[in-house]
Formats: C-alpha cells, sequence, structure tokens
C-alpha cells in the first residue's frame, strides 16, 4: 500500500470535521461536560466582573482547558473501557479510576488557580 504524503485541505478539513463531531457527541453524552461549562462560564463572568491582568486570563485559560482536555480523554477511556468490555472486570475498572482521578486532579488545580486569582480580588 503507497503512502501519500502530500498536504491536502481536503483530508486536514476532514481532521477538523472528525474533531468537531467529536466534541459535539461529547456535550450530547456527556453530564459532566455541561457541568464543567457552567464552570466556564462562571470563570468568564468572574474575569469580566473582577479585573484580571492578561498573565491572570491566561492562566485561567489554562487551567480550564486543562479540565476539559482531562474530561475528553477520560471520556474516550471510558467509551473504549465499555467497548472492550461490558463485564466487570478489576483491570478496567483500574482504568476507568485512574482516568476519573486525573479529571478531579485537573478540577483541583483549576480551583486551587481560580481562588488564588479572585479571591485577593474580593
Amino acid at each position: 500500500m503507497k503512502k501519500n504524503n502530500s498536504f491536502s485541505l481536503k483530508e486536514r478539513s476532514k481532521s477538523f470535521k472528525y474533531a468537531i463531531e467529536g466534541i459535539i457527541t461529547f456535550f450530547k453524552g456527556e453530564h459532566n461536560a455541561r457541568i464543567h461549562l457552567a464552570a466556564t462560564i462562571a470563570v468568564i463572568g468572574l474575569s469580566i466582573i473582577f479585573p484580571v491582568s492578561r498573565m491572570e486570563v491566561i492562566v485561567l485559560i489554562f487551567a480550564v482547558g486543562f479540565v476539559w482536555v482531562a474530561e475528553i480523554f477520560n471520556t474516550a477511556i471510558e467509551k473504549m473501557a465499555d467497548f472492550i468490555s461490558k463485564e466487570t472486570n478489576p483491570a478496567i475498572k483500574t482504568i476507568k479510576d485512574l482516568s476519573a482521578a486525573a479529571v478531579l486532579v485537573s478540577a483541583i488545580i483549576a480551583v486551587i488557580t481560580g481562588c488564588l486569582v479572585f479571591i485577593p480580588k474580593l
């Protein structure tokens, strides 16, 4: 099979299409996505209400993005684990618990970051 290494705008646009479909699937099927969306909107609202520096905005964007990326990876890992086996399996439980822990850690870091930015402004 011949591998085509040439750049193609058509192929790149397909990649974006698949990514957007993934985001839509994520929001339609995951309740936690809605919780993260509410938290993101709260951070944006607080950033509008309280004066934040450019550096604080950058830090908040990274903290929020960190949580989103962790949650999307967690969802992908859980879906793949469910696809592999619907039966109770201790190894799959461990995998799912670890990916959920990554989301929890990212959320804790985001909350701490938000507190460090916003509490002094209160």
